[in-house]
């Protein structure tokens, strides 16, 4: 765990050096969305993300399966794979599902299996390291063309109600730049605490519009500028006193946050309820491993430098096989061009 830790300072550590430098952006004519017609609701979230958008209509994939189930198996998968292949040009790097459920493929989450295929490396049995993400605190801006994968986030919500909203804040937020804080809580649950070591990394990458707050204790409430807010716990109580700014991350290191619309624990769907923009969560028991969970510095610093949050997020995960990103794919608080 030690050597862990500090690996992923290191790396936090270089991309704080490189920070000044802006980037160039995903588009939308590199972002698919996938709509399954057997599910009025993801079709309705499909045609309004795409409306808001301006996505191509050649961008918009179209697949038929039963809805509304947790899980796939691995042959229900690569046949819903196939329907997406046959309609992905090659100029698309990134895809968008429209759906909370199904949110796991066998042992790896959806948007894993989108992104790479259904790969038994990027399960673990036990408290084991899986395969690591080639895109991890990659500078790639073609993630298929350069490393044959395809970054996949899910605009997750229960109503069409509730994805409007998370499709208007993403919109909305786009070269705001917004002035807010990072909130960084440290929690007495210490199995889930496993990232608070790389709290510090983050004050050299905040500009005089994005501020830090490195709390210890249990909750924030009554904060009315969240930008990102990262802690570890398995409930994280007073959310529907926050007020997040669009664009904001947030999430919650704990075992099943990924399991979509309820969990035993907290769905990182809450977040999204709250009013955060991208979230993340994982669907099979990943231990306490700090790899297998967003780095806040890393997202963090890469969302400064004008990323959109798909990338920026996926970026900060170095085993994401368990993991689901949630959210509005395109959102960029920080970006500096006009796409």
């Amino acid at each position: 765990m030690v050597t862990v830790l500090r690996a992923l300072l290191g790396l936090a550590a270089c991309l704080g050096a490189m920070l000044p430098g802006p980037v160039r952006a995903l588009d939308r004519s590199q972002l698919a969305v996938i709509v399954n017609v057997r599910d009025p609701l993801s079709v309705q979230i499909g045609e309004y993300y795409a409306q808001q958008r301006r996505i191509i209509f050649q961008n918009f994939i179209k697949v038929s399966f039963a809805p509304n189930r947790a899980m796939l198996t691995r042959e229900d998968f690569e046949q819903i794979e196939e329907q997406v292949e046959r309609q992905a040009r090659p100029e698309i790097q990134a895809y968008a599902l429209t759906w909370a459920a199904p949110y796991r493929v066998e042992c790896m989450s959806i948007t894993a299996a989108f992104a790479f295929g259904f790969d038994e490396a990027l399960c673990a049995d036990g408290c084991k390291p899986t395969r690591r993400n080639p895109y991890f605190n990659s500078n790639s801006r073609l993630p298929f063309t350069q490393l044959r994968m395809r970054p996949t986030m899910s605009i997750a919500a229960q109503t069409f109600e509730d994805a409007k909203a998370l499709i208007d804040r993403g919109v909305k937020s786009d070269g705001s730049p917004p002035k807010g804080t990072a909130y960084l809580v440290s929690t007495t649950d210490k199995s889930r605490n496993v990232r608070s070591a790389l709290y510090p990394q983050v004050d050299r990458m905040l500009t005089q519009d994005v501020q830090t707050q490195r709390l210890t204790q249990d909750e924030v409430v009554d904060a009315g500028d969240v930008l990102f807010y990262f802690i570890g716990k398995d409930r994280v109580e007073g959310l529907e006193t926050m007020g997040f700014l669009p664009g904001a991350i947030a999430d919650h290191v704990t075992s099943f946050g990924g399991e979509m619309p309820e969990s035993g624990q907290m769905s990182a769907l809450r977040w999204l309820e709250a009013g955060a923009t991208g979230s993340y969560g994982t669907v099979a028991e990943p231990c306490n491993l700090p790899q297998k969970f967003p780095n806040p510095a890393i997202v963090i610093g890469r969302y400064l430098r004008g990323e959109t949050l798909i990338e920026a997020y996926w970026k900060s995960v170095l085993m994401p096989g368990q993991g689901i990103f949630i959210g509005e794919p395109l959102a960029a608080p920080f970006r500096r061009d006009n796409k």
